[in-house]
């Protein structure tokens, strides 16, 4: 990607065009184009956009896009087949295991479900309790030791 980045200031260079005028133009921020000159692409997210800016610098500048495209292609392959093999098997088969559980049969009896965490359910039914244990212990209490107010009513009554 240097050679290519290289190519592309090169030519933008001897035509003399500014990068800010190509960032105008083709309304890509100045700071990719920066980026793509210089051959550091790892900053972008998506290869597919990153590809899109590179073929329309090189269509801008008047390059070969075929020539473009090809070299990023390669240099791509090189960079994401140097990926162990080891590592894309794991990821193979981590993947063909979590396909297995969610497409496997079985019936409501033999199914795994997620284990719940029930201390918060636990612990909120305490609280509960304690509140309505809490409430009629104040309710009775309003009864019996404040006796006046039915002393009072059992002497109206009588």
């Amino acid at each position: 990607m240097v050679e290519t980045g290289q190519a592309l200031k090169s030519t933008r260079e001897e035509s003399g065009v500014s990068l800010e005028e190509v960032s105008k133009d083709l309304n890509i921020p100045i700071i990719y184009l920066e980026q793509i000159e210089d051959g550091s692409i790892g900053s972008f997210d998506d290869i597919y956009v990153l590809k899109q800016m590179i073929v329309d610098y090189a269509k801008y500048l008047g390059l070969n896009t075929e020539d473009i495209v090809k070299k990023f292609n390669e240099y791509m392959f090189e960079h994401t087949s140097k990926i162990p093999m080891d590592e894309i098997e794991k990821a193979v088969r981590e993947k063909m295991k979590e396909q297995s559980m969610e497409d496997r049969i079985a019936s409501p009896y033999t199914r795994e479900y997620p284990k719940e965490k029930t201390l918060p359910y636990i612990l909120s039914m305490i609280l509960i309790i304690i509140l309505v244990i809490l409430a009629v212990m104040w309710s009775i209490k309003q009864i019996t030791i404040n006796d006046t107010d039915t002393e009072i009513i059992s002497y109206i009554k009588g």
